[in-house]
């Protein structure tokens, strides 16, 4: 007889209310979901669109699988089987484990603006079906404000309607302002620390995206100031551009676009128009008690991953806070033992990605250290068997598919460290012999 309500249905708010309505069924509980998302997520451009890079790494299309969540062709708008790193000092194409597809390149909302009809389904509008399809109730309204002064939870909405629940999960995203108003409530919630990124879409064409780019995903390691990672991702007829790092700007993507190592990924080296583009912000710091009595901030309201797979972050916070409230109660108690430390974990891992980033910074300002890494991932690369263990550190610093500290533990195992050392030599001071010339990726 208890009723929810989920603020925003984007994919930790569809994740939420999937698990908690498939969980109560299963015990035989009666439970009502309502989900406040004013968007459909089937316009194009900006009205359909969740500013978001739209990659689903490989660890999560497994998880979801073992969910029984396996996303449809409609959905998935490219499998991605590659990731090319370009640098000033050359480029090398790193192949997926296996030589599989198995990073999904998705639109989160009906595609980029101007774009022509096309008979897909976009990721969050899935999740939202999926939701709707155990039972959850869509509404149309979007919410402006939550009141605590009750007994019960009480929302408010920008066309007045007002109703009271018995819990309340709020997933309506760090690019939304009712975080700001919810730090007036007596929760003690702040909200999460955010910087400012950019992403933008091209036209194409599949022809010409299959022949400069083929199905690799473009990551761009350059010497430039505030960029923490850059990536071309082909999606269908359009290429998505996503800049992360501190507050990106107007001057900072200038100089990436005008860099000859992103305009030699394009036909005849010159950019085509963007057909829509944003800054959103980030979650780059976890929000302080993102929960209260009746009361919980899920997806990156709460926390995120650092730069990378932000809906991975949805699915285990979402989760989390579902099993918490069907399994153990929604008092702050029961949600500061059982769903906080998942929050917590995650935060943790994320300090540990700001020591990843400041190393990977540090070689992307040295052009030594440039030469040293390509080097070592091109002879990996060429290698048919055996552990490359410089590919596998980059891959998974790129897909997000592992957590910060595996990457910064198998950063320091003695056969990583070995190669680093001979590659720093070989690819910068012994001539003829460190091959950086020797591959070009896909379409250079």
């Amino acid at each position: 007889g208890s009723r929810v309500a989920v603020v925003g249905a984007g994919p930790a708010g569809s994740f939420f209310s999937f698990f908690l309505l498939r969980l109560t069924r299963n015990l035989g509980m009666d439970v009502h979901v309502d989900i406040y998302e004013p968007r459909y997520f089937t316009h194009k451009g900006s009205a359909g669109c969740n500013h978001c890079g739209g990659i689903v790494s490989e660890s999560l299309v497994q998880i979801l699988a073992t969910e029984g969540i396996n996303l449809p062709p409609g959905v998935v708008q490219m499998g991605i089987d590659s990731y090319t790193v370009h640098m000033d000092v050359g480029s090398v194409q790193i192949t997926a484990p296996a030589h599989e597809k198995r990073i999904a390149a998705v639109y989160r909302g009906n595609g980029p603006r101007d774009s022509a009809t096309v008979e897909f389904l976009g990721f969050d509008r899935y999740l939202q079906d999926l939701a709707s399809s155990e039972g959850a109730s869509i509404i149309r309204k979007m919410v402006i404000g939550v009141e605590a002064g009750t007994e019960l939870p009480r929302l408010v909405c920008a066309d007045g309607h007002a109703a009271q629940y018995d819990l309340v999960a709020v997933a309506a995203g760090i690019n939304s302002n009712l975080g700001y108003n919810i730090e007036g409530l007596p929760t003690g919630f702040r909200s999460p620390a955010a910087a400012k990124t950019f992403i933008c879409e091209f036209h194409l064409g599949a022809d010409l995206i299959e022949q400069h780019l083929g199905s690799s995903m473009h990551v761009f390691l350059l010497d430039l100031p505030k960029l923490k990672f850059a990536a071309l991702i082909p999606k269908g007829d359009f290429v998505t551009l996503c800049m992360l790092g501190k507050q990106i700007d107007v001057d900072l993507v200038e100089a990436f676009l005008a860099s000859p190592q992103v305009t030699a990924c394009f036909p005849g080296g010159s950019l085509p128009q963007t057909v829509c583009h944003c800054f959103p912000r980030i979650n780059v710091r976890a929000a302080l008690q993102p929960f209260a009595d009746r009361f919980v901030m899920i997806g990156d309201s709460g926390v995120s991953r650092l730069y990378k797979d932000g809906i991975g972050s949805a699915y285990r916070t979402a989760k989390a806070a579902a099993n918490t409230a069907v399994l153990e109660g929604i008092a702050a108690e029961d949600f500061r033992r059982d769903y906080w430390p998942i929050c917590r974990s995650i935060d943790i891992d994320n300090q540990l990605g700001k020591l990843v980033f400041a190393i990977s910074h540090l070689i992307q300002k040295s052009r030594i250290y440039r030469r040293c890494i390509l080097y070592m991932t091109i002879k990996e690369q060429e290698k048919t068997v055996g552990i490359r263990h410089m590919s596998s550190v980059l891959w998974d610093i790129f897909t997000g598919s592992a957590p910060y500290r595996e990457v910064l533990w198998r950063s320091l195992h003695p056969a990583f460290i070995a190669g680093l050392f001979w590659s720093l030599i070989a690819g910068n001071w012994l001539p003829g012999k460190n091959g950086l010339a020797a591959r070009k990726p896909h379409g250079q």
